[in-house]
C-alpha cells in the first residue's frame, strides 16, 4: 500500500487563487484534510500524512499567503471568509462534498469558522491548540494574562514585521518556533529547518497579513480589537462533532482557552496534553496520531 507523500499539486479555485498541496492515499477514500497555522506549512503534517495516507485521502495544502500557495498582496484577501472559501472550494476540487478537517493554530482558526458557518461540510472537526472564536475574543477583551500572551500579534501587525522576521536568516521566525514551547525544539533541526527556511524565503508576508486581517488581537488605543464587537455567542455554536488537543505548555494560547468550550459545541471532547507546548504535532507525532485515529473511530 503506497502512503508516500505526494506533493507539487496544484488547485485553481474557482475564486481565482491558486492552492498547492501534498497528499498520501487514494483519491476516492474519505477526505482527512489537514490545515497548518503560522509559520509553517503543509510540511507540519508529514506524520499525518504518511500514517493516514493508509486508509484516507489525507491532504494538506498550503494556505494562500504560505509557501507555494498563491500570496495575494491585499491584506483584506486574508480575512478568515475568503480563507473558508478556499478550503470549500478545495475540497470540492478533489472531489468530496463532505471531509474531516484537521487544524492548528491559524488553520484552527479558520476551521472553527468553516465548522460554524458550513457544518454541513464536515463529518468531524479536530482541532489542535487553536481558541475558539468566541472565547478568544472574550479572553483578549476581558484576561490581561491573554493580553500580555498575545502581546505578539500586535507587534506582527505593525508594518514592517516581515522585514524584521526575515533579517539575519529569519533568526525572529526560528525563535517563534523555540520561543513558543518551554522545551527546546529539538525536532526543528536540520533537513526540517532547511525545509521551513526554503518555504520562508518564499515570502512571509502573506502569514504575517493573517494577523493584520483579524479583528482579534489585544486591544490598544489606536485598534481597538475584540473591544469594539458586538458579537452574539449564539452564532457561535458548533454542530459538527469536535474534539480538541491542546498543549498545556503553550504560551502565546494558555490552556484556559480550553475551558468553556462545552458551552459552544453540540458533541465535544477534549484532550489535554499538560508537557505538550504550541508544536505539539511536531513533538509527540505519534500520540497525535493515536488521538486522530481514536477520534476517527468513535
Amino acid at each position: 500500500m503506497n502512503t508516500a507523500i505526494q506533493t507539487g499539486q496544484y488547485a485553481s479555485l474557482p475564486n481565482g487563487i491558486r492552492l498547492h498541496y501534498a497528499s498520501a492515499g487514494e483519491k476516492g477514500r474519505p477526505l482527512l484534510l489537514f490545515v497548518h497555522g503560522f509559520p509553517e506549512f503543509w510540511y507540519e503534517w508529514e506524520a499525518q500524512l504518511k500514517e493516514f495516507g493508509r486508509d484516507y485521502f489525507a491532504v494538506a495544502p498550503d494556505l494562500r499567503g504560505f509557501n507555494l500557495s498563491d500570496m495575494p498582496a491585499d491584506v483584506g484577501a486574508y480575512k478568515a471568509r475568503h480563507i473558508v472559501d478556499d478550503l470549500r472550494l478545495l475540497a470540492a476540487h478533489l472531489g468530496y462534498e463532505k471531509f474531516v478537517l484537521v487544524a492548528h493554530d491559524w488553520g484552527g482558526a479558520i476551521a472553527w469558522n468553516l465548522a460554524i458557518a458550513l457544518p454541513q461540510l464536515l463529518h468531524k472537526l479536530i482541532i489542535i491548540n487553536s481558541p475558539h472564536p468566541y472565547l478568544f475574543m472574550k479572553a483578549l477583551a476581558t484576561d490581561p494574562a491573554q493580553k500580555e500572551a498575545s502581546g505578539y500579534m500586535n507587534w506582527l501587525r505593525a508594518e514592517g514585521s516581515e522585514q524584521a522576521l526575515a533579517k539575519d536568516d529569519f533568526a525572529l521566525m526560528e525563535g517563534i518556533l523555540s520561543g513558543m514551547g518551554r522545551t527546546p525544539t529539538p525536532w526543528f533541526a536540520g533537513d526540517v529547518r532547511a525545509k521551513y527556511h526554503e518555504c520562508w524565503s518564499r515570502g512571509i508576508a502573506g502569514g504575517v497579513n493573517y494577523y493584520r486581517a483579524s479583528p482579534l488581537h489585544p486591544p490598544t488605543d489606536d485598534h481597538p480589537g475584540p473591544l469594539k464587537l458586538q458579537l452574539n455567542p449564539d452564532d457561535f455554536r458548533v454542530s459538527v462533532p469536535t474534539r480538541v488537543i491542546w498543549g498545556e505548555s503553550d504560551i502565546a494560547l494558555p490552556k484556559t482557552l480550553a475551558d468553556g468550550l462545552e458551552d459552544f459545541s453540540d458533541d465535544l471532547k477534549v484532550e489535554r496534553i499538560p508537557e505538550g507546548s504550541h508544536w505539539v504535532v511536531h513533538e509527540q507525532p505519534e500520540r497525535i496520531n493515536r488521538l486522530i485515529r481514536g477520534f476517527l473511530s468513535e
